[in-house]
């Protein structure tokens, strides 16, 4: 959830009963049976696509990125972070604290913002927008675009009768019960006050927000603390906003009455499972032949459903076992999503950081940390040669399925082809890994495409001999 989730419990959760202005009292077990969603058809991402998260990077360095490195390296998206006025203060989580819709930001205003989006579509890269639509900010202030707000109410937008609450309108209960779908998604996350995303006002005027930003050119969403909005009542709001691409925020937990599948008609939906299962499995040694059959099989959503990372900002402030701090370790678990043919993968490229709380650095993201070992500085971990190259890797291979699956260097190295489009090689152990392996593709000189500039000779039989430094990966394709 992208608010102020572990600002170290500034919000008490409370444990109060709850009752629903101008809705009955639902059950976990009646709320699922509950079937609103509109029937709006979302499209799917490209095959073979991949997107990436430029955290808290400001409108003008995304669009100079995308011209100079994202459109040139095959990226077909960026999730930028959340356009719309939020409240003051330099922790990254007051930008999931929404003041009004205009958009002015952190990040820059509206004419900045427009500029970017078309900047960005010129070169083939489409903006995805983090849509905070399940609440507005806790307490009581200014915006930074200078709209009042507080006692559960925004001046000239909504006022208490717009957010869940019980008798007291200027109060709600707690969400502090995962196994009570109604306390999870009528209740207050964290002390933010929780929009009543069943009420015609609320709906209309967040679909007003997200045609705007279609009318700007954004072409998707990231949609925010979704699983803390019941699912019919997204599908009513985004009925009302444009049929476009979208990918909703459900954090899966064991024996949680909210679980992904809830939200599958609705869009595409984060499958939190995926770094879960695939990032110990990296980090421990001789697990890598593991990966043969990585997917569905391990018990992850369909993978037309799924949007996967191996960290995105709030698991690297969190659970995440593997983030930019582990260096090359954390490279090649996302050369090896970009490699396996399962969900839409995204990138995350961020800045350094020791507190949790902290906000973006003032320098120049092109002064970029080497796998952020300075904080205060910028990661881009995009940039990263290895997993830049693995993009337009991902793209030759498209919709290809894993083949010629070889393991070698005590089950710590493995490589796979994809179909005969494109041949992956992961050397995860402390040695050179020397070995000649089958690679699915047509006999001829091939280029490594993942910063070694190597050339790879492919033999009549498909055979190609390789040798891979620790730590690092190679790929050739077609």
């Amino acid at each position: 959830m992208s608010t102020p989730t572990l600002q170290t419990a500034v919000f008490a959760l409370l444990s109060t009963a709850c009752t629903v202005q101008g809705l009955p009292f639902l059950s976990g077990q009646n709320l699922a049976q509950v079937n609103l969603t509109a029937p709006v058809s979302y499209p799917a991402p490209k095959v073979g696509a991949t997107f990436v998260h430029l955290f808290e990077w400001s409108w003008n360095d995304i669009a100079d990125e995308c011209e100079t490195f994202l459109g040139p390296q095959g990226f077909d998206a960026v999730q930028v972070s959340p356009p719309m006025e939020h409240i003051s203060g330099p922790a990254w989580w007051t930008r999931y604290q929404p003041v009004s819709y205009q958009l002015t930001s952190r990040s820059g205003n509206r004419e900045q913002f427009e500029s970017m989006v078309k900047r960005c579509s010129a070169v083939g890269v489409s903006i995805y927008a983090d849509a905070v639509l399940n609440h507005m900010a806790a307490g009581s202030g200014t915006g930074i675009a200078g709209t009042t707000y507080g006692n559960r109410a925004v001046n000239g937008l909504y006022s208490q009768d717009d957010f869940h609450h019980g008798d007291d309108k200027g109060s709600n209960c707690a969400v502090n019960d995962f196994s009570n779908q109604h306390n999870v998604q009528y209740c207050d996350l964290v002390g933010l006050p929780d929009l009543c995303t069943s009420c015609s006002y609320v709906q209309e005027t967040l679909g007003k927000y997200l045609n705007d930003l279609a009318s700007l050119g954004v072409k998707g969403f990231r949609l925010d603390a979704a699983k803390h909005q019941e699912a019919g009542e997204l599908g009513a709001v985004l009925a009302k906003g444009p049929p476009l691409y979208n990918f909703q925020e459900v954090i899966e937990g064991a024996n949680e009455a909210v679980q992904p599948d809830m939200y599958y008609s609705l869009g595409q939906v984060t499958e939190f499972d995926y770094s879960r299962k695939l990032a110990p499995n990296v980090q421990s040694e001789g697990q890598m032949g593991s990966f043969s059959n990585f997917g569905e099989n391990w018990g992850l959503m369909p993978s037309n459903n799924a949007v996967v990372f191996i960290d995105n900002h709030d698991t690297q402030r969190g659970e995440a076992k593997l983030t930019y701090k582990d260096g090359n370790l954390y490279t090649l678990a996302n050369v090896l999503m970009l490699g396996l043919p399962y969900g839409y993968p995204k990138v995350m490229s961020s800045y350094a950081f020791s507190d949790h709380d902290a906000g973006p650095p003032s320098s120049s993201v092109n002064n970029c940390s080497d796998h952020g070992t300075d904080n205060g500085k910028w990661v881009c971990e995009h940039r990263q040669p290895m997993i830049a190259g693995m993009v337009k890797v991902r793209q030759m291979a498209a919709d290809t399925p894993m083949a010629n699956f070889q393991t070698g260097q005590n089950n710590d190295a493995i490589a796979f082809s994809r179909g005969n489009k494109a041949f992956i090689v992961i050397n995860r152990s402390s040695s050179t890994w020397q070995s000649t392996l089958k690679s699915g593709l047509a006999a001829g000189q091939y280029t490594d495409a993942l910063g070694s500039g190597n050339s790879i000779t492919v033999q009549s039989d498909g055979s190609a001999s390789f040798n891979v430094p620790s730590m690092t990966a190679m790929a050739i394709h077609v």
